[in-house]
């Protein structure tokens, strides 16, 4: 990350349980763990449900965020991990998820952030 504040990475889950896409019970403790795995510290964190189906949360950590918003009906969720800490583990916690979410095919981009 020299010469950048932080990394962002955009990760596509496909073909996923889509029962658990729509728990936000599980969605929320997944994220939650997810950052714990990912060494990061947990300050805060938001979920919401949306009728019949959809989750939305953020996890603010205190090296950024990480971010979900799920659509069940089509066994997708998309994540965020954005991170301004190099000791951040996000691949774990991005494999920790795929595991978690029984997601089939998944995909990342990352972006490096506020070039300094």
């Amino acid at each position: 990350m020299k010469n950048y504040l932080g990394r962002h990475i955009l990760v596509e889950y496909q073909e996923c349980d889509s029962s658990i896409l729509n728990d936000i019970e599980k969605v929320e403790n997944l994220m939650l763990e997810a950052a714990k795995i990912a060494k990061a510290t947990i300050i805060e964190k938001c979920f919401h449900k949306f009728s019949p189906y959809g989750i939305s949360g953020v996890v603010v950590i205190s090296e950024s965020h990480l971010t979900i918003h799920t659509w069940p009906e089509y066994n997708y969720a998309a994540v965020d991990f954005f991170t301004c800490s190099k000791s951040c583990n996000t691949k774990a916690a991005i494999e920790y998820l795929k595991e978690k979410f029984n997601c089939k095919v998944f995909q990342t981009k990352t972006f490096m952030r506020g070039k300094i």
